[in-house]
């Protein structure tokens, strides 16, 4: 379904289309009377509507998954947070690493998980080394050790880039955690048992004594392991939650029999809908393009449950069960995936109360005629005026929109020009928002004093910008949080005679001021430093539109190195063969400026 601007607003399946479409075009349902608000609103918008037939159901199940996916329909159920999870990887090496690892499944070795979030990926994996002592290092530093690293002086590493253990030696250690990560808890300790009996019998002592702490930390982990099937399941539990507008979806992982933790979260465009239709879209969604586990609870029975198993048997390649009538075990799990929904609301309920109040402190602060929605705030960082960037972060009523935050790499400007950095950043940004990017803030905060300020506002004013309340946030004399100065120029009814004011240290506009102002700083530091390292690991020739490798090496070797290249002319440039006097006045404007073409970032 397609609005006035060819945007697409829903996508839907059915296996008789002219059933499925007819029924958003009745008289109750246009008019709200028969269906919910939601469909009511996006029948509001719709113009046109595109037909795609394909052969199979299943086929059908996974087209509307993926252009879900490309499209991020405002109408759809959708997955805000469907980046890949952590796992923990044991390397295909002869003495394996375990270490974490993001991305796809490519590489050799075992990979075990997925966990919850990388806190959880991070936990697992500071236990495992302090109890199995396996490496965690590089394969590259491996190999090029010549004596013990710091790992193993505080007894997280076996040190085998040295040889003090063998290869058999550390197998049945890399066996161990292999087991242990499988829920096999008690075969490794029966083991361990039976290691720490030989090495007393034959007065081995201490190698007794470091099995013998070894077996109580196991022991000690299996009694803190609260929620478990007691076997080798391998399974996603799912439940969802609604409170108040917001729909919370609770993920409990399952593997080995163990749990390794939950996560939440918020799909969009999901208050409403029934339960089950929000889990099969989490399942549609995030299933049909990963490898599922072997078991899926779910808090309650998918619409098209048969259709959806059968079409995740058929991408797996093996045996997936759906199960949402469960007791037992598995209620127990389901009931704990609730009750982590349920926190999860809470908890972005009084999020969103505290975020509230500040704006509404804020809008107060400031004297603006309603309370501020939206609040952008740009900073400027560099090294002694290398590889400068600015930020742009924005906030509103949920918090910090990370998916609308900016980097601006700056260029032409001169190194350690604040003022000129902040310029080029702001006008880029506004006459992307003037041609309706995104909305225009209700409130602009600068990092910086009065002289930011202006220059934001004559920016703004050139762009005939309006409405927009702008604000330098200056530092104290110490730099001490809550000595800020908000700088809001001369003229403002709420600001002293120099155009400032000095909020409480207690205010909660002032505390909304610093978390957004600090999220600024921390984002362009992040985005400077990344920049720094690219620009310290390539060549600045790179930059040069038109010139090769080879000429780059032969512009090398004829002056002796980068600096001599700068040092050079035009006209000696273009004594290089294949050097034009076009790509030697590039090459002279690259390395005399000291920065390339920018251009905007993402998160």
């Amino acid at each position: 379904m397609l609005d006035a601007e060819g945007r697409i607003l829903y996508v839907g399946k059915a296996r008789n289309l002219k059933r499925r479409v007819c029924s958003y075009f009745r008289k109750e349902v246009l008019d709200g009377r028969g269906g919910s608000a939601k469909t009511a609103a996006l029948m509001a918008q719709v113009t046109g509507v595109e037909v795609t037939v394909v052969h199979t159901e299943t086929e059908a199940l996974l087209l509307e998954a993926d252009l879900i996916k490309q499209h991020r329909p405002r109408y759809n159920i959708l997955l805000r947070d469907d980046k890949s999870y952590p796992y923990l990887h044991l390397s295909g090496h002869g003495f394996p690493r375990l270490a974490f690892y993001r991305g796809n499944r490519r590489e050799p070795g075992r990979f075990f998980g997925p966990y919850p979030s990388t806190t959880a990926v991070r936990e697992s994996l500071n236990f495992l080394q302090k109890l199995f002592r396996l490496r965690d290092c590089s394969d590259g530093f491996f190999s090029n050790r010549s004596r013990p690293c710091l790992q193993h002086q505080i007894g997280r590493c076996t040190a085998p880039c040295v040889g003090l253990i063998d290869k058999a030696g550390y197998a049945r250690d890399v066996d161990d955690a292999v087991r242990f990560l499988q829920g096999r808890n008690e075969a490794v300790v029966d083991g361990l048992v039976a290691r720490m009996d030989e090495a007393a019998l034959a007065q081995r002592y201490e190698e007794a004594a470091m099995l013998r702490d070894r077996i109580a930390k196991l022991r000690h982990v299996q009694e803190h392991q609260h929620v478990s099937g007691g076997g080798s399941e391998d399974a996603d539990v799912i439940a969802v939650a609604e409170r108040r507008g917001i729909v919370a979806l609770g993920v409990l992982y399952i593997r080995g029999g163990r749990s390794l933790g939950t996560r939440t979260l918020f799909p969009s465009a999901a208050a409403g809908a029934l339960p089950g239709e929000v889990l099969e879209a989490f399942v549609s969604q995030y299933y049909l393009d990963k490898p599922p586990p072997d078991e899926i609870v779910l808090g309650a029975e998918l619409p098209e449950e048969e259709l959806v198993a059968a079409t995740l048997v058929a991408r797996a390649g093996r045996a997936i069960a759906l199960k949402s009538s469960v007791r037992g075990t598995r209620a127990a799990w389901l009931e704990l995936a609730a009750r982590n929904a349920e926190h999860a609301i809470d908890q972005r309920l009084a999020e969103d109360a505290t975020i509230r109040s500040r704006l509404e402190a804020l809008g107060a602060a400031l004297a603006l005629e309603a309370v501020p929605q939206r609040i952008e705030c740009f900073d400027v960082s560099h090294t002694q005026g290398e590889a400068t960037v600015a930020s742009c972060v924005v906030f509103t009523e949920r918090g910090p929109t990370k998916a609308e935050y900016r980097r601006f790499n700056i260029s032409g400007v001169a190194p350690g020009d604040d003022y000129g950095a902040l310029r080029q950043a702001l006008a880029r940004r506004y006459a992307r928002l003037k041609r309706g990017e995104a909305p225009l803030p209700d409130v602009l905060l600068i990092d910086g004093g009065s002289g930011q300020q202006a220059v934001a506002r004559e920016v703004l004013a050139e762009l005939d910008v309006q409405g927009v309340a702008i604000v330098g946030v200056a530092k104290g004399p110490s730099r001490k949080p809550g000595l800020e100065t908000l700088v809001l120029g001369l003229g403002s009814s709420v600001a002293d005679a120099d155009g400032t004011v000095m909020l409480p240290p207690d205010s909660p506009a002032l505390h909304l001021v610093q978390q957004v102002r600090d999220e600024a700083h921390r984002f362009a530091i992040v985005g400077m430093r990344a920049r720094r390292a690219k620009a310290r690991t390539t060549s600045p020739l790179a930059e040069v539109a038109g010139l090769g490798p080879k000429r780059r090496a032969e512009l090398l070797k004829r002056f002796g190195g980068l600096q001599g290249v700068a040092r050079a002319g035009v006209e000696d440039l273009i004594q290089v063969r294949g050097v034009s006097r076009e790509i030697a006045a590039r090459i002279h404007a690259v390395l005399h400026s000291g920065t390339g073409d920018g251009e905007d970032g993402g998160r």
